[in-house]
């Protein structure tokens, strides 16, 4: 009797659930991503900057993404974007896990600097991802779409490298002279004057703002 009673005790026991583990899988949590936000407008297009900043703060909300740095530049796309500069520099410090923009041209000065940045994060392991243009470079897809963009890219320095080389070429031809002008050439009686005063080299290039090289090359030639 008292080994029937404890078999139906063992019956009545809850059985215990069966562990969903997948093999290998970490029990932590996922990693989260250290966003640095980056906004730009030109000089006449301010009034953009909030809505830029709103859109990536609730983008990275959304993705649960911490912002880790904002960054706010304004200026013309042809100047170099220092404050950009913030940004990679923290990326190359490992500050940042991700870098988020709102739109590809903000980021870009050229097709080029676009390119060559985005390999640099990539190869510091640092996402990008701008909305406008869905581009997630922390996913395979958007990886795939970033080597697309530097096939354009070459394109586009064999277009600008075939124009220059056909404008060159079309200068010669009317007789247009190519090259650096011969400043120091011009300024070879000043150079012997100051020399025979008692001015050192150096003095003479930077009273006659040319190089120590050509202030050495005339003192150098025979007078006639």
């Amino acid at each position: 009797m008292r080994e029937r009673h404890s078999e139906m005790a063992a019956k009545q026991l809850p059985k215990k659930a069966k562990s969903r583990r997948v093999f290998g899988q970490s029990h932590k949590e996922p990693k989260m991503f250290r966003a640095g936000l980056y906004a730009r407008v030109s000089t006449l297009d301010q009034h953009t900057l909030p809505l830029q900043m709103r859109a990536m703060r609730e983008y990275a909300a959304q993705r649960g993404w911490t912002i880790a740095m904002q960054v706010k530049e304004v200026g013309s796309g042809a100047i170099a974007r220092k404050q950009r500069q913030q940004l990679i520099d923290a990326a190359r410090r490992r500050e940042i896990d991700v870098v988020l923009v709102w739109r590809l041209d903000r980021w870009g000065r050229s097709l080029l600097d676009l390119v060559a940045t985005l390999q640099e994060l990539t190869d510091l392991n640092v996402g990008f991802v701008s909305i406008s243009e869905a581009l997630d470079l922390t996913t395979s897809t958007g990886r795939a779409m970033a080597g697309m963009l530097s096939v354009f890219a070459a394109f586009e320095h064999d277009i600008l490298r075939e124009r220059v080389r056909a404008g060159l070429d079309h200068a010669r031809q009317n007789g247009a002279r190519l090259g650096r002008p011969a400043t120091a050439a011009i300024k070879a009686a000043e150079v012997r004057k100051l020399f025979r005063q008692g001015l050192s080299k150096s003095e003479i290039s930077r009273r006659l703002d040319i190089g120590r090289t050509s202030v050495r090359r005339i003192l150098a030639q025979k007078t006639i």
